[in-house]
């Protein structure tokens, strides 16, 4: 069930949406999605490094950041497109990517008009789940034409999780992120819900399953 989520409906510069956006860094730090994120990378990839990786919904950098942080002494020298429909990428975190070696650069337009070339790998961190029926299908025919890999890291549509995101005040959420927590935990993802709609099954390998306490992972890679 998708349902606006406040902090879309903020103004960059809001208060409410400059203290959400810190909530978020805390919440990915606690549902371990770093983590997650960089061990999918680095096994679906086996020994092949990519060259360039586009974040979509990349907020303010800091998701991809904390991967790249971990990743980089082994993947060197990426080219990384941070795209938002909003521009909350800080010239400071540009420059921090730069210091481990990594190229960013934003892209400010919605994603649907996304017009860039084809980048190896996409990734997106709490983004599917604002998307539903026709459009996420959309989404993931998109991404089928532009990547040769991608990795989504989504909320876990069940009963702990949504229990769990009523207790956010418990780490010092504030009121957009407690209520946006509930919404995302029903508009997550399930069993193969993703899988489903993915538009080329014959040469892609998809993979569809819980991680961590909290989060659904869902890789597509294609076939050689």
């Amino acid at each position: 069930m998708v349902q606006p989520e406040l902090l879309d409906t903020l103004p960059p510069g809001d208060p409410r949406a400059v203290r959400s956006r810190r909530d978020l860094r805390r919440v990915n730090t606690w549902m371990g999605h770093h983590a997650i994120m960089a061990r999918a990378l680095e096994n679906s990839c086996g020994g092949f490094i990519p060259h360039k990786i586009t974040e979509l919904g990349a907020g303010d950098g800091s998701f991809l950041l904390s991967v790249a942080q971990k990743i980089s002494p082994r993947w060197l020298k990426l080219n990384v497109t941070l795209l938002d429909l909003q521009n909350n990428v800080s010239t400071g975190m540009l420059a921090t990517f730069a210091g481990i070696g990594w190229r960013a650069e934003t892209l400010v337009t919605d994603v649907f008009n996304w017009r860039q070339t084809d980048s190896e790998i996409v990734i997106a961190n709490l983004f599917l789940h604002h998307f539903e029926g026709t459009r996420l299908a959309e989404l993931l025919r998109l991404v089928a034409r532009r990547a040769r890999m991608f990795v989504a890291i989504e909320p876990r549509r069940a009963a702990w999780p949504l229990f769990c995101s009523r207790l956010l005040w418990a780490i010092g959420c504030g009121k957009v992120t407690r209520h946006d927590a509930v919404i995302s935990v029903r508009a997550g993802f399930s069993g193969n819900e993703l899988s489903d709609l993915w538009p080329d099954k014959n040469n892609w390998e998809l993979t569809e399953q819980p991680a961590g306490a909290f989060s659904h992972l869902f890789i597509a890679r294609k076939l050689d």
